[in-house]
């Protein structure tokens, strides 16, 4: 009986560990007020070490870029260009056999709006990423976004 009791929490502990989501990205996201109508809306990635997120812009048949989308786009406010990134590390990946970008750490991005409703005090969205370590990728993720005008 003791063996039994031994085992099945051996067993417990096991399942346990495989049953852990693993999130080795966490975002943050702040608001720098240019002008009157101009605003930048800054989403700030933290890595956990010995992970990486892509860039915006990775080759076809790649790995999953990130991405930004912006709710209500033209209801209140509208988009002044493309979302920045910092440089990050660009790198030929033997996995994937293309040259490639991404962070390690932290990654930085930056989104320029023109605020048109001055009643407008949030704007929402979202990011869709893939993060991956030196053995696998997790598949895509959104997480949602709120900047506070």
């Amino acid at each position: 009986m003791k063996n039994q009791v031994i085992l099945f929490l051996v067993l417990c502990a096991s399942f346990s560990s495989f049953g852990q989501i693993l999130t080795p990205v966490t975002w943050s996201t702040a608001v720098e007020k240019l002008d009157d109508s101009t605003y930048k809306l800054v989403s700030t990635a933290s890595i956990d070490s010995g992970w990486h997120l892509y860039s915006q812009t990775v080759p076809k048949k790649g790995p999953v870029p990130t991405l930004f989308e912006y709710n209500g786009i033209g209801e209140g406010f509208e988009l002044i260009e493309a979302t920045k990134e910092e440089e990050g590390h660009t790198v030929n990946d033997p996995v994937f056999k293309m040259t490639i970008t991404y962070f390690e750490d932290s990654a930085r991005f930056e989104q320029l709006v023109r605020v048109t409703d001055k009643n407008l005090k949030k704007i929402e969205g979202f990011v869709e990423f893939m993060a991956c370590d030196n053995s696998r990728c997790l598949p895509p993720t959104e997480v949602d976004l709120a900047f506070e005008l």
